[in-house]
Parts: structure tokens; C-alpha cells; sequence
């Protein structure tokens, strides 16, 4: 194995072993808490413009197979591990997470210290890195200059403002069939889909027709859905203007129910603003309070924006044991707006539901793909939403 370095804006760097594809690579470095799970890490579209870290050491065990694909190709910019297995085993693999790598030219580094990166980024929060295994003969003795790559990472793009949907979604309508008997017709803006979202609706009885971002509201109201999906997506809500526009065209129209970008959306079409996280939530281990009856549920998470809580008067517990409101509201242009999801870890908004028209989103991720099914039963209140709507009946979410 070559040397090689991950050398993060602020200068910071981590010394490590090439794997994958030998080159250069730049992004947002960004950690995921997760155990397994990582092709559908490497394929998740949210991650877009992003290098990930996994904090769980050995990565690569069961090597990659050829079903638990999130989309069509790998969308992470890097890749990295503190070690690679050199020998791996699952009855369904196919090829080692190094080919992987190698077959969708994307550069990782392993043999790093991820603890030292992972409290790093905890501190100072997610920054902009380079990964590099290329000789820049002269540079300095050894070849890679990390002075130079931390240049190159802190003129690299930001995430705040990064209208990154374009880049991963759809370029032509498609639709995912019913898996039994149809029930439901559900149209999905992809910001950036995951397969595990479509299967779930489909063993749900709904053919989904999947449409690019950049679909108006008034196509899709066309084809006469019985509801509607908001997709998760990768970049910052806020740059995403015109598909707020159209989310504000169809709410009030069809039931809606959003996950992740699909819920910052809905959320800011509806009058309310969103920020960036210091570090973002990314992983399959994250306790979220559903506040109807203060059950916990564990998820999968990977966001690193979320919903101001501002509007809500929402003040976070001050001290272990102390009560969390559970009754949190706001007015906004849909009308009144519920908390109905808290993140137990830092009191970031993961749900709102809305009392005057049949819409709904989640910050997290109740599909999982890797992860928990604790938060599947939000797809049955999809379908009971959609199933009001057709008798003229309403639910409280």
C-alpha cells in the first residue's frame, strides 16, 4: 500500500494507507456512527459532495453485494476506515469494498486514526478535506504536501448554499411497481431517492412514479396521485428555492409525508427557516422521542440541517431528568404546525405534522437501509393519510 493523507481546511492531518482508487479527492468530511451498512453508506445520494469517516473500526467484512444498493452508483466523494480486512465472507458478497472503491474510482484511506477525526469534527464541526495518495513530486520530501492540500480544501465548495439535487436526481420519470396488489398511486420528487424507501411503498401496495426535482407541482397534480412523496436529497435546503416553491403549490392539495430534505422543504415552503448543524446527525443509532406518548424510537439519521426551533418556543431541557415539552406549536403559512419527533441527543426538531392540512415529514430516516425498524410504522400513517383523503376523513399524525 502507497502513503496517504487527509488533511482537513483547518490544516489538521491524518496520516494513512491508500485503498481504493488511487488520486485525489475533495468534500465535506462528515462521520457515521454505523456498524454495517456501508454500501448503503457508499450509495446513498445524501451524501453527495461528501467524504465519510465510519467511527466502527473494521469496515469491509462481508465485502459488497449486489442487492443492498440506495441508487444506481457510489455518491460519496471519499471514503474513510481505520481498517480494511484483507480477507472478507458473507454468502451474498460478490467483491471486496477495496474493488468497490476501485470499480467507481473513489479514493479512500485507511490505517487512520477515526477517533482523533471523529473528536475533531465534534469539536471544530464538519469541515471541507482532501484525500490524496498522488506524488506531487517536489512539493516537499515524500511527495504530498499537506500545506497544499489544505489550500485546496478550504478553496473547495461549501456546503452551506450547495444546491447539490441537481446532481442526483432523476432525469426522466419512472415508476416503481406495487409489490402485490396496487393500492395507492404516489408520486415522489426525487432529491436524491433511496431504493430502500421505494421497496417499503411497494410492499405497501402504492406504484410510485418517481419524478426529477425540477417537475412542477401542476405536472404532478395532473396525473391525480393519491399522495405525495418529499424525497431525501444531500446539500442545503435553503438553495433548493424552486423545489420549496413547488412543495408550497401542492401542500393543502394531496396528503404529503416527507423524510429528510423532503421534510427541511416542506418545513421552509410552510414559512419556517432552517440552519446547519455543527456536525450533522449520520448513522443508524439515534434515539428520537415521538411526543404523542413519549415512546423512543432508535433510527437511522444522516442530515446535517435541520428545522429552527425558534418559531415553536421550543427551550431544551437544561439538566438530565428534566420534563421535555410535549406540546410544542407554531403558526405558519399552512397553519398551525406540531413537533411531533425530538432527537434526545441535542433537542434538534426530527418531526412536524400539520393540524390544517394532510402533510407530515420526518427528519430522520424510518426506511432505515442500514438500520433499526422502529420508525417503519410512519409509512402506515402514509397510507392511512392517503386513505382519509379518499373517504374525506382526517387523521391526527
Amino acid at each position: 500500500m502507497s502513503k496517504a493523507y487527509l488533511v482537513l481546511e483547518d490544516g489538521e492531518t491524518f496520516e494513512g494507507e491508500s485503498f481504493g482508487a488511487t488520486g485525489e479527492t475533495v468534500g465535506e468530511v462528515v462521520f457515521n456512527t454505523s456498524m454495517t451498512g456501508y454500501q448503503e453508506v457508499l450509495t446513498d445520494p445524501s451524501y453527495s459532495g461528501q467524504i465519510v469517516a465510519m467511527t466502527y473500526p473494521h469496515v469491509g467484512n462481508y465485502g459488497v453485494n449486489d442487492e443492498d444498493h440506495e441508487s444506481g452508483r457510489v455518491h460519496v466523494k471519499g471514503f474513510v476506515v481505520r481498517d480494511v480486512p484483507r480477507r472478507w465472507s458473507s454468502w451474498r458478497g460478490s467483491a471486496s469494498i477495496e474493488d468497490y472503491l476501485i470499480e467507481h474510482s473513489i479514493p479512500g484511506i485507511c490505517e487512520v486514526d477515526t477517533r482523533r477525526l471523529t473528536r475533531h469534527i465534534r469539536s471544530k464541526g464538519a469541515m471541507r478535506g482532501v484525500i490524496s495518495s498522488i506524488d506531487q513530486a517536489g512539493d516537499q520530501a515524500g511527495g504530498i504536501s499537506p500545506e497544499r492540500l489544505a489550500e485546496r480544501a478550504a478553496d473547495s465548495m461549501s456546503m452551506l448554499g450547495a444546491d447539490l439535487v441537481s446532481e442526483v436526481t432523476a432525469q426522466e420519470p419512472y415508476v416503481w411497481q406495487a409489490t402485490g396488489q396496487k393500492r395507492f398511486s404516489v408520486a415522489a420528487i426525487d432529491y436524491g431517492i433511496k431504493h430502500n424507501i421505494l421497496r417499503m411503498m411497494a410492499a405497501l401496495g402504492c406504484e410510485t412514479a418517481v419524478y426529477p426535482s425540477s417537475t412542477s407541482a401542476e405536472v404532478i397534480l395532473e396525473t391525480g396521485p393519491d399522495g405525495v412523496f418529499l424525497s431525501n436529497g444531500p446539500g442545503d435546503p435553503a438553495a433548493v428555492k424552486d423545489a420549496v416553491d413547488q412543495v408550497g403549490h401542492l401542500a393543502g392539495k394531496v396528503p404529503i409525508f416527507g423524510i429528510c430534505l423532503g421534510h427541511q422543504l416542506l418545513c421552509r415552503a410552510a414559512g419556517l427557516d432552517t440552519f446547519k448543524l455543527l456536525f450533522g446527525h449520520r448513522g443508524s443509532n439515534h434515539p428520537v422521542m415521538r411526543l404523542s406518548d413519549g415512546a423512543v424510537e432508535i433510527t437511522t439519521q444522516n442530515h446535517g440541517f435541520a428545522v429552527d426551533p425558534a418559531p415553536f418556543g421550543f427551550d431544551p431541557p437544561k439538566s438530565p431528568g428534566q420534563a421535555l415539552p410535549l406540546d410544542q406549536q407554531a403558526e405558519t403559512h399552512f397553519g398551525r404546525a406540531r413537533l411531533t419527533h425530538l432527537n434526545l441527543n441535542d433537542y434538534t426538531i426530527e418531526g412536524v405534522a400539520f393540524d390544517d392540512l394532510p402533510a407530515y415529514a420526518v427528519q430522520y430516516h424510518p426506511e432505515a437501509g442500514p438500520g433499526p425498524s422502529d420508525s417503519r410504522y410512519l409509512f402506515d400513517g402514509f397510507m392511512d393519510l392517503m386513505q382519509s383523503a379518499k373517504t374525506n376523513g382526517r387523521r391526527r399524525l
